[in-house]
């Protein structure tokens, strides 16, 4: 049974064991401790942030906090004239976005086709019509501008194309995803919708790494109602800020109470967010705990390889102490505490790495993947979890390989004998 007198002398011997260690030991065992408690936290995190990259992304430039669409069954939202009015009175909605939809055809270099026996060049898109002011107020799409301007509310005639309309921002050769290439600022460009087609100018390109900004064509929408006859003011989708002091669920319920759910799908952005994106983020969080549960076992090993050696060369010095009458349960912790001060340490220093140093950098500078701009989801209760994961491992990794020697015969111990 444990004592305090045994968990004082225990804690006497380990520390002055690490006191009279090498220096260069000490490094090199609280830098592996370092280094494995990155591998729990950083691999997954990055994982995770790789997707992470892509909700935030989804949130912040195209659902908002609410997300207002049509029913399955409608080709939009019905009765938009007194939702947008009962959003301009409710407290909390800080500015939202209508816009209005339609699948359109985009074609281009049209001016310069000479064989008429060859498709155009031209590819399916969402042509979205927006309030160019409002549409910026609540998802920022002016700041994804990567060539040309944003447009105002007078600009006609011209439009925003998303970038994964274009061949050099989506170099992909399939003929059932197909690109338009050579469109650059000023480039004349084709708007066809049933049979009406009208000939714009492209004055900025956009790029959010999402699907829903980067395969649509944004147009003024005064201009796409008169192109598609739309008098009825009924709109698409409507994307909702929320002040910071309420939450979404207020304005959500608020709508719902007006019996807005008849004619739209109401949804805060957990609720809006796609399926898919949940399982990857659950995949790749899953194969993270993998990758790092590895790097666990190597730093337990290592752990017990160094406490195993360093025990079997003081097996004298531990018989001794035995036979003086040292309790073995105290030999045993001071192996122990050796172990959680490493153990403590390393994760001390990585705690300060990953929150001081990496997850910032990362959130100023994210990894530039394909589709997200990859950031470092480090939460802090899940940190806290997978520390005491290493702690407990790193202390059972001390405590074996010491149980093992202190249960040697004393008398072996002393004179060297297996």
């Amino acid at each position: 049974m444990l004592d305090l007198n045994s968990i004082k002398v225990g804690w006497f011997l380990g520390y002055r064991q690490i006191k009279r260690a090498s220096l260069w030991t000490n490094l090199l065992i609280i830098i592996i401790m370092i280094l494995t408690f990155l591998n729990l936290v950083v691999v997954s995190g990055l994982l995770v942030g790789l997707i992470e990259g892509a909700v935030v992304t989804i949130r912040e430039h195209y659902i908002s906090d609410i997300f207002i669409s049509k029913l399955k069954e409608k080709n939009y939202i019905e009765d938009s004239q007194n939702i947008i009015a009962t959003l301009q009175n409710i407290p909390g909605v800080s500015s939202f976005s209508p816009r209005y939809l339609v699948s359109g055809i985009i074609e281009a270099n049209y001016q310069d086709r000479t064989d008429f026996n060859n498709l155009p060049e031209e590819t399916a898109a969402i042509i979205a019509g927006i309030d160019f002011e409002k549409e910026n107020a609540v998802t920022g799409l002016g700041s994804l501008i990567v060539e040309g301007e944003y447009l105002d509310n007078d600009d006609f005639d011209q439009v925003i194309v998303g970038a994964m309309l274009l061949d050099r921002y989506l170099d992909i050769d399939s003929p059932s995803f197909t690109v338009l290439r050579d469109v650059e600022i000023g480039s004349k460009i084709k708007l066809k919708i049933g049979d009406e087609a009208r000939e714009v100018t492209v004055k900025g390109i956009t790029r959010g790494k999402a699907d829903e900004i980067d395969r649509r064509v944004f147009i003024n929408d005064k201009q796409l109602r008169n192109m598609i006859g739309r008098s009825d003011l009924n709109v698409g989708e409507i994307s909702i800020a929320v002040d910071d002091q309420y939450k979404p669920e207020f304005v959500r319920d608020v709508l719902l109470q007006n019996g807005f759910g008849r004619y739209a799908r109401i949804q805060t952005f957990d609720e809006a967010q796609p399926k898919f994106i949940i399982d990857m983020k659950n995949t790749f969080a899953l194969l993270g705990t993998i990758i790092s549960s590895i790097g666990l076992i190597v730093a337990a090993i290592t752990i017990f390889i160094v406490i195993f050696i360093n025990a079997i060369t003081r097996r004298k010095y531990i018989g001794i102490m035995k036979a003086i009458g040292t309790n073995g349960r105290s030999i045993e912790l001071a192996y122990v505490f050796q172990s959680l001060i490493y153990a403590i340490v390393g994760s001390v220093i990585g705690l300060i790495l990953v929150y001081v140093v990496l997850v910032p950098y990362f959130n100023g500078n994210p990894i530039d993947f394909p589709f997200s701009d990859g950031i470092l989801v480090a939460p802090a209760l899940v940190t806290m979890i997978r520390v005491c994961v290493l702690i407990v491992v790193t202390a059972l990794a001390g405590y074996i390989p010491a149980r093992i020697i202190v249960t040697k015969n004393t008398l072996d111990s002393i004179l060297g004998r297996k």
